[in-house]
């Protein structure tokens, strides 16, 4: 193994930007995320976080900058490419078979991020190897018990956690969780935060979340976007009291 993949953060991204237009979504954007850690992207509706996002992801192409993943500049690659050296978004591998078993979501999920791809479902269908895979990662978001059951038959809640199942099943590197806790009630939202806080046990994480309170005990640093440019970054306590984020982002919430 290189220098490269084992010194350095796991992603590191060096005057990205994009623009819609006149619109300018991000601008000039570094961001570190090393390995091992959860790290928090915040920031106010329309501040770039889900474009960057996006960018990272392989979605959205960059008009400028660069995406070093693991060592290796990705910034020209597509998404699936990215995902199969195991840099996953979550939503990039759930629009599948809603009508299939839970099971098959996920063990379709492990053949997306494989080099023969989806394609290789039917000859590939009686694999032990890939079910076991499958039935690992419900047990780790606590859906293993529902595994023959059909996606209609999943709360909002455990559908988001089959999300992050499947994102798991293919074994990132590191995850994209864009808003996992959106829509959920209190309890969703603290089952979601607990299975967010074990991840960090085996993937690096970059976070989307509104629910700031969640972001602040889950992170161990934290990013804040404003108007497509990241303001500033630093453990938790330091965000959380810095004064131009107060000013552009947190106000009271930060007292």
């Amino acid at each position: 193994m290189s220098a490269a993949r084992t010194n350095g953060p796991l992603l590191a991204v060096r005057g990205l930007e994009k623009r819609f237009g006149g619109v300018v979504a991000t601008e000039g954007v570094d961001l570190d995320v090393e390995r091992g850690e959860i790290h928090a992207l915040i920031g106010p509706n329309g501040a770039g976080k889900t474009t960057l996002v996006a960018q990272i992801g392989g979605q959205l192409a960059s008009d400028r900058g660069r995406i070093v993943f693991d060592g290796d500049d990705v910034t020209r690659l597509p998404a699936h490419q990215r995902a199969r050296r195991g840099l996953a978004r979550s939503f990039q591998i759930t629009r599948l078979f809603k009508s299939a078993s839970v099971l098959d979501n996920v063990a379709l999920a492990v053949l997306a991020v494989a080099p023969r791809g989806i394609r290789a479902w039917r000859p590939l269908a009686r694999d032990a190897g890939i079910f076991a895979r499958a039935r690992q990662a419900l047990d780790d978001v606590d859906l293993g018990a529902k595994a023959a059951n059909a996606i209609d038959m999943l709360s909002h809640g455990e559908r988001r956690a089959l999300e992050v199942a499947m994102t798991l099943a293919s074994r990132p590197k590191l995850m994209l969780l864009d808003e996992p806790m959106a829509g959920m009630g209190g309890d969703e939202s603290a089952r979601m935060e607990r299975l967010v806080g074990r991840l960090r046990a085996g993937t690096t994480v970059l976070l989307i979340e509104h629910d700031v309170d969640a972001v602040f005990r889950l992170a161990d640093r934290v990013s804040v976007l404003v108007g497509g440019r990241v303001i500033a970054t630093g453990p938790p306590a330091v965000v959380r009291s810095d004064a131009a984020v107060i000013a552009a982002y947190l106000g009271d919430e930060a007292a």
